[in-house]
């Protein structure tokens, strides 16, 4: 990237037109083995969901029978990507993509299992198996001198960036660095015009420290989709003081957000009874769809997906049963990574 190149980046939000989405397939060497038949049935309805509307290009060691099935049923849809893998949180360890001038780029920062938390060597391998093997029609970008994931940022694609002090400054990151010198990178590497640093919104049983996907999202009209909690759960003060910090945020141009609230989740819990952050900000944007997570909730869930629809108009919300996927401490956008259009080789 040229400096003059680097005065115009554009990091692109989410809802702009994609080529693909990208995901890790799991298999028996990732922390899903005990679950393995579940978590597999979950994520083929993912994959039909997004091949419904874009191209879906799958990382795997070893493509197993459901696998298998899939690129079968839909052989111009899907793309499969012979790399091993850790884990499958593809939106940490996936290409962050910017428009540089007129060309787009794809990022490849260090992931290192959020803060040396699990093992990451494979997975930090991931954009550079992509690009070895000609999946991308983008040039990719060195970033590895920066610990940065999919999934602690968020952009409205016009230089307001979203984020939580608690995962950026966490310690087994960027300990070099101090908040306003990783602003100052963010600027520089992503093209923000404004970073908000999002103080509150702790959520019981996150491992990401406080990844702000699971928080607040930016959104299309200027609007900030966030969740709530129930008067009496442990994180109910947390979050509003979130939504009192939100209130006094300005986009990068001084205009302030509308604020849209998720309804709260009953409490999941898994089998020792310690809770799981099921959150509905953990949804996906594709093309024509917005798909949401849903836990086996049917009030909660149905009054999620019609709250993002009130917001992302021009789209088709559905819900699909994340109920596997939290076991692990994550979710639907957790496992998913977009890939803007151009940046895909046909």
């Amino acid at each position: 990237m040229t400096s003059d190149q680097a005065s115009r980046v554009r990091f692109l939000a989410e809802w702009e037109r994609q080529d693909a989405v990208l995901i890790a397939w799991p298999h028996a060497a990732t922390d899903w083995n005990d679950t393995l038949d579940s978590v597999v049935t979950c994520y083929a309805a993912i994959a039909r969901a997004i091949v419904a509307d874009e191209h879906l290009i799958i990382v795997t060691p070893v493509a197993d029978d459901a696998c298998r099935q899939l690129t079968h049923e839909f052989p111009d849809r899907i793309t499969l990507v012979n790399a091993s893998t850790n884990d499958t949180w593809a939106r940490d360890f996936g290409p962050l993509t910017v428009l540089c001038g007129d060309t787009l780029h794809a990022l490849d920062f260090t992931f290192n299992a959020w803060g040396m938390k699990f093992a990451a060597n494979y997975d930090n391998l991931v954009t550079e198996q992509l690009a070895s093997q000609g999946i991308l029609a983008c040039p990719v970008d060195c970033h590895r001198d920066m610990v940065l994931e999919g999934g602690s940022v968020e952009s409205d694609g016009r230089g307001t960036l979203l984020t939580t002090t608690r995962c950026l400054l966490e310690r087994n990151r960027n300990p070099q660095w101090s908040k306003d010198e990783i602003e100052r990178q963010l600027m520089a590497r992503l093209g923000a015009r404004k970073v908000l640093w999002l103080d509150h919104g702790d959520i019981p049983g996150d491992d990401t420290d406080g990844h702000i996907d699971t928080l607040a999202r930016l959104a299309p009209g200027n609007t900030i989709i966030h969740v709530t909690a129930r008067e009496g759960d442990a994180e109910y003060d947390e979050c509003q003081r979130m939504v009192e910090q939100l209130r006094t945020m300005t986009d990068a141009d001084g205009q302030p957000f509308r604020l849209v609230a998720l309804p709260a989740t009953t409490p999941v819990v898994d089998a020792n009874g310690n809770r799981l952050p099921a959150t509905y900000a953990n949804y996906l944007v594709t093309n024509h769809q917005v798909l949401v997570p849903t836990y086996g909730q049917p009030d909660n869930d149905r009054r999620a997906i019609d709250t993002i629809a009130s917001v992302f108009t021009d789209r088709h919300v559905r819900g699909i049963d994340c109920r596997p996927l939290i076991e692990q401490h994550g979710s639907l956008h957790c496992v998913t990574m977009q890939l803007p259009h151009g940046t895909l080789n046909h």
